[in-house]
């Protein structure tokens, strides 16, 4: 069975990818070939002889021989197996990704192309030597699906399954982190590994007990105090720039409670009131690339006036300003239904609830360090909740260069090659798609106003779905989500609105976006990782139409929205509908925004290219900014951790 990897896709990847390409897909459609050759004799053999065939490149693994050496046949059972089980049969171009997988490279394979059925082939290869492999997904529910999913072809093979949620206990984890392939989320991953540091630390040590020793004795059996996690082998990771990239500007932590006393809770109060009657550039400046707020001598004057309130009485002048420009960055930089929501707690008290800016996920039990959420909390005049003290923490980047070997997968790498490469020593190998891309990018839409905005799209929607053609709408928070429904529902548009909060249900609803007539409005990247099948009517009229109506602060994340639609070879159409009032702007500076926006107020739809070209820019200086925020963490907490090895003491506690 010849390979389909012909020197067409060759000549496109090149031309992407530069010099080093040829030489690894030459290398890596040869072990294709390899591959297919063993098909034919694998389908003529037993369950057991396939088993049995399993069994003993289990024994060659673990008596040290290469699995480099192993991978043709290691594959081939693999996709036998997938056959067997779940009636799927790994394409040339899914083989091609594997490999590029195993050789520890980000494998970017266009939306749709079946990314979960390609991890199969290097966990199962890099699973036989029996050190474990973790394949890291951006959610509980992706997890768990994907654990069930392929748990039959590993099964079948000899191989065991795990998977880690969040809730579970102490024993659960442990019984999954020492199956042969595990699957679960980065930051459940990354707390586990901190938590067995505490443990270690605690356990490890007779001198009197600290802070971070007695944080994790509380109630601790023998069992508990064990690491549940074993030495870190092989990480592959599932839409690896959401992980890698996006989400490594904020670093993982543990934390203890500190409870707060009244008068630090009035404080907290009487800061946000104070705030409140500050004015903007009068009193205080605000810079929003930093979301930072710094009083001026006029507002440090106004906060001195209020500094005989009892509510301040514990608090020097300096502590003042913290508290006020704290508030001033709560009540600015930080928006209810964007940035977090107001939601019921585990005690069922109304509380803050943190919106993950990149899925648009509610991430329950997150808090904002330094104060900021219990800030935030005194705007909304909720109860302030405990505040936590960092006990054990970790960037993302350091916990995945603890890997031996690192790899992933994802459909939006390119633009960020440099960075995988400079920080997780990893290269982005394009991989070919299945059947020739169908999708349609329409030029984006630019209005002046928001509102001119969300009316145009309200209209295209409605004449959409006129024709029967199913719409899917991307919003980058739950307000706008609902400000565009109460426009749908004007219309009299059926639709269904998503709102982060059930990713079960959110991804068997999106599972239908492609049946005729559906609207669907959901933030940001909905249903990530959820196959959307097309009705044929709906095929043969064009496809799914995606429609984004603000653009984010990095163009892979518009990708991933796109990539919603126009998969598998099917048709489909991705459009952008923007405003001179959109944040993206404001990557600018707060004064040149206001001067765009005045200057081309009550314009209407904006047609010219320049206007586009705005967007694209802002986009460019927001990444810019994010991946400047990366390294400056970096670099801080590559410092903080050698002053405490030089100190003696373990360089991610405290």
């Amino acid at each position: 069975m010849a390979s389909r990897l012909g020197p067409s896709w060759l000549n496109r990847a090149k031309a992407i990818a530069g010099p080093t390409y040829p030489a690894r897909y030459g290398r890596f459609a040869v072990l294709v070939d390899q591959i297919n050759a063993l098909e034919p004799t694998l389908e003529r053999e037993s369950d057991e002889q396939v088993a049995a065939r399993s069994f003993a490149l289990r024994q060659r693994a673990r008596q040290g021989d290469s699995v480099n050496k192993l991978l043709p046949e290691a594959f081939a059972l693999v996709r036998e197996s997938a056959k067997r089980t779940v009636g799927m049969r790994h394409y040339d171009v899914q083989l091609m990704g594997g490999i590029a997988i195993h050789f520890r490279s980000i494998a970017e394979m266009e939306t749709g192309e079946g990314k979960t059925l390609v991890c199969t082939l290097p966990a199962y290869l890099n699973a036989l030597s029996g050190k474990g492999v973790h394949v890291v997904t951006v959610n509980d529910y992706l997890a768990h699906r994907d654990a069930e999913w392929n748990a039959p072809i590993f099964q079948k093979l000899g191989l065991t399954v795990g998977c880690i949620q969040t809730g579970q206990d102490d024993s659960i984890r442990r019984a999954a982190y020492n199956c042969d392939v595990v699957y679960g989320t980065g930051k459940e991953l990354g707390f586990d590994f901190l938590r067995d540091q505490l443990k270690k630390h605690q356990h490890g040590e007779n001198h009197r007990k600290t802070f971070m020793q007695a944080f994790v004795s509380t109630g601790a059996t023998a069992d508990a105090a064990k690491p549940v996690q074993r030495p870190h082998h092989f990480a592959i990771i599932d839409e690896a720039d959401s992980i890698l990239i996006d989400e490594a500007r904020t670093p993982l932590i543990i934390g203890a409670n500190n409870q707060p006393t009244q008068e630090e809770a009035s404080a907290y109060y009487g800061a946000d009131e104070i705030a409140a009657t500050l004015v903007r550039t009068k009193d205080f400046k605000y810079d929003p690339l930093e979301r930072k707020a710094e009083l001026n001598a006029s507002g440090r004057r106004k906060v001195q006036l209020k500094a005989g309130l009892s509510a301040f009485s514990m608090l020097t002048v300096d502590q003042l300003y913290e508290y006020v420009e704290r508030a001033l960055r709560a009540q600015i930089a930080y928006i209810k239904d964007k940035d977090y929501v107001v939601a019921p707690n585990e005690k069922g008290q109304p509380d803050v609830v943190i919106v993950d800016e990149f899925t648009g996920r509610l991430m329950p039990g997150r808090q904002w360090q330094d104060g900021l959420h219990q800030a935030i909390q005194a705007k909304e005049r909720l109860e302030i909740t405990l505040e936590t003290i960092t006990a054990a923490r970790v960037t993302v980047q350091e916990f995945f260069k603890r890997y031996k070997k690192l790899s992933g997968m994802t459909g939006t790498a390119r633009s960020d090659a440099s960075e995988l490469r400079r920080t997780y020593k990893v290269h982005v190998f394009p991989v070919p798609t299945n059947k020739p891309s169908r999708r349609v990018w329409i030029k984006d839409r630019v209005f002046s106003t928001e509102d001119e905005k969300f009316r145009a799209v309200a209209e295209e929607i409605v004449r959409l779905n006129e024709k029967g053609v199913p719409v899917l709408i991307g919003t980058r928070s739950i307000e706008k989500s609902e400000k565009l429904s109460a426009l749908l529902n004007e219309a009299k548009i059926e639709h269904q609105v998503l709102n982060a909060k059930n990713h079960a249900i959110e991804a068997q609803i999106v599972s239908q976006a492609g049946q005729p007539g559906r609207v669907m409005v959901a933030t940001n990247m909905a249903g990530r990782g959820t196959d959307i099948k097309l009705g044929d009517e709906v095929a043969r009229s064009g496809g799914l139409h995606v429609i984004g109506t603000e653009r984010h602060e990095s163009f892979r994340i518009d990708r991933q929205l796109a990539g919603r639609c126009a998969r598998q070879g099917d048709p489909g159409h991705a459009q952008f509908f923007v405003s001179l009032e959109d944040e993206l702007l404001e990557a600018f500076g707060e004064k040149p925004a206001r001067r765009l926006r005045t200057r081309y107020a009550n314009r209407g739809e904006l047609t010219s290219p320049a206007s586009r070209r705005l967007f694209v820019r802002a986009q460019a200086k927001k990444e810019r900014q994010h991946r400047k925020d990366r390294r400056l963490l970096m670099h801080y907490e590559k410092h903080r951790a050698e002053m405490r090895e030089n100190m003696g003491l373990n360089p991610v506690l405290g």
